[in-house]
């Protein structure tokens, strides 16, 4: 979605408790933020429905975003899709995904989905950035992600999982509600 058609989808879910429910896939691209929002004002959601995630993430600022908005909003949020039916089915949020998910005012684990960190990468060539600049940038960074999540009420221990590997690490269930995210 770079600055015109977003790389994400949303559809209606209608929930079998009666509540709405918007399912939303793809990779979070530059524009997905403001993408969101219209496609969140569309469906009219209100406080305790539900947000359906399934991403392999994308855009670090574009997903802080996004879960800022799910907050302010009171909305639940799981990782899942919904198949042809509307029943939601289990599915992955990772990298950038996680961010909106941990916006969720209530955070629901669907058995068999996957939560996946990893390291934080920079989009910026080598050679255009002094080693002090890169070390400010990384520490202004690190600190935006760890204020972030532990405004959300996840545990800061969440930044030892995410600096573990390169690669996705997927959260067992156990360390996901350990870390407070489920």
């Amino acid at each position: 979605d770079f600055f015109g058609s977003p790389s994400m989808t949303a559809s209606v879910v209608s929930m079998a408790d009666g509540r709405k429910a918007l399912a939303f896939a793809g990779r979070i691209g530059p524009a997905s933020a403001s993408w969101f929002r219209e496609q969140l004002d569309a469906a009219k959601l209100t406080g305790g429905d539900v947000i359906f995630l399934s991403s392999p993430g994308g855009s670090l600022d574009q997903g802080l975003i996004m879960g800022a908005v799910v907050r302010s909003r009171g909305l639940t949020t799981v990782v899942g899709k919904a198949d042809s039916a509307g029943r939601p089915q289990p599915s992955r949020c990772a990298s950038a995904c996680v961010f909106v998910f941990a916006g969720g005012k209530v955070r629901e684990a669907m058995p068999r989905s996957m939560l996946g960190v990893h390291q934080f990468s920079s989009t910026s060539s080598r050679g255009d950035e002094s080693a002090n600049d890169l070390v400010a940038r990384t520490q202004q960074t690190t600190g935006m992600i760890l204020d972030y999540m532990t405004r959300m009420g996840v545990s800061p221990s969440i930044m030892q999982a995410m600096t573990a590997s390169k690669d996705i690490r997927w959260l067992t269930e156990k360390e996901a509600f350990d870390l407070n995210l489920t």
